[in-house]
């Protein structure tokens, strides 16, 4: 059973910057897709970044040039630099597998971008 951990997250201010990162507990992660999902307050769970195997990164319009998706295949980890953050960035944070399958999904993090 695959166990994805979030971590990172927390309450800052408009235009301010969090680090969120995802481990994997998986034998096999480096040929995997992986995405940073966000499920906002009474809204539906968003794909908003993701990375090929070969670090090709795709964006949500929402957060283009304001995120960066990374990951270290090594450590099978994935981290998401979220910079500007603005209100509406505000949701519960997941990272799962960013192809057409799913692991099960883990606790997620909160992020709160609020004055």
């Amino acid at each position: 059973q695959v166990q994805l951990v979030e971590s990172g997250g927390g309450l800052v201010q408009p235009g301010g910057s969090l680090r969120l990162s995802c481990a994997a507990s998986t034998i096999i992660f480096s040929p995997y897709t992986m995405g940073w999902y966000r499920q906002p307050p009474g809204k539906q769970r968003e794909l908003v970044a993701a990375i090929t195997s070969g670090s090709s990164t795709n964006y949500a319009d929402s957060v283009k040039g304001r995120f960066t998706i990374s990951r270290d295949n090594a450590q099978k980890m994935v981290y998401l630099q979220m910079n500007n953050l603005k209100p509406e960035d505000t949701a519960v944070y997941y990272c799962n597998r960013g192809d057409e399958l799913r692991w099960p999904w883990g606790q997620g993090t909160q992020i709160t971008v609020s004055s």
